[in-house]
């Protein structure tokens, strides 16, 4: 008996994910979170609550953290330091970095010590400190660096605890949802994915990761992305 849990199922994304999971016969139970139904990354206890319902049903061998903001009907991601917001920076931490290590400190616990238990929370490739040449959206870019962070050190911690599990930041690539649509006529030909195909593809990353892979950060089509 296991099962799955998927935090942000509402979205594109974490809703394809839930989907293309459920269709699989290893999981007796797919959870899907979300604010719909009282979880909110910025309320620790809402998290604490969610786990506490996980927990009392088949124990979940994959976590994945589909959430993410890079903008709202208010900001976007800011091109210069003039548009820098201490408000807007705090929100854009809170949700993607800060939100996703609240979700791992109540969830990891639920992990079962065989096989090779998995959470991975959804970064993007403009989180590399390496890999940024160009500057700009300040806070999308560090808040994803500050989450890769702390999925490095959720993993050392996880690794003592059972040394098979994994832990993971995911890349999807450009995806055909509300938070690229602004953005996306700048997409090569190709490179733009419906959710669907999105969700199979990270799926496929996690199939083919082993226990020395946690810590990592890797793209859709399963490269290691640096830090």
């Amino acid at each position: 008996m296991q099962s799955a849990v998927i935090i942000g199922a509402s979205g594109g994304i974490g809703g394809a994910l839930a989907d293309a999971i459920g269709e699989e016969a290893r999981f007796d139970r797919v959870w899907r979170l979300s604010r719909r139904d009282g979880l909110d990354l910025t309320d620790e206890a809402s998290i604490a609550d969610a786990a506490a319902r996980v927990a009392a049903g088949p124990p979940p061998t994959l976590v994945i953290v589909a959430t993410g903001i890079l903008h709202d009907a208010d900001h976007g991601p800011e091109k210069a330091l003039k548009d820098l917001d201490a408000e807007w920076l705090a929100r854009v931490y809170a949700i993607n970095a800060i939100g996703p290590a609240l979700v791992a400190k109540h969830f990891l616990p639920l992990f079962p010590r065989t096989g090779t238990p998995t959470f991975a929370a959804l970064s993007a490739r403009v989180g590399s400190i390496g890999d940024n040449a160009l500057g700009g959206w300040h806070g999308y870019r560090a808040s994803k660096a500050a989450l890769n962070m702390l999925l490095r050190n959720i993993a050392i911690e996880a690794r003592r605890k059972y040394d098979r599990t994994i832990v993971v930041g995911l890349h999807p690539g450009t995806v055909d949802t509300g938070l690229s649509k602004p953005f996306q006529g700048n997409v090569a030909p190709g490179k733009l994915f419906a959710p669907d195909r999105a969700a199979l593809q990270l799926l496929d990353v996690l199939d083919g990761l082993k226990p020395h892979d946690s810590g990592k950060v890797f793209g859709w089509d399963g490269a290691e992305i640096p830090f």
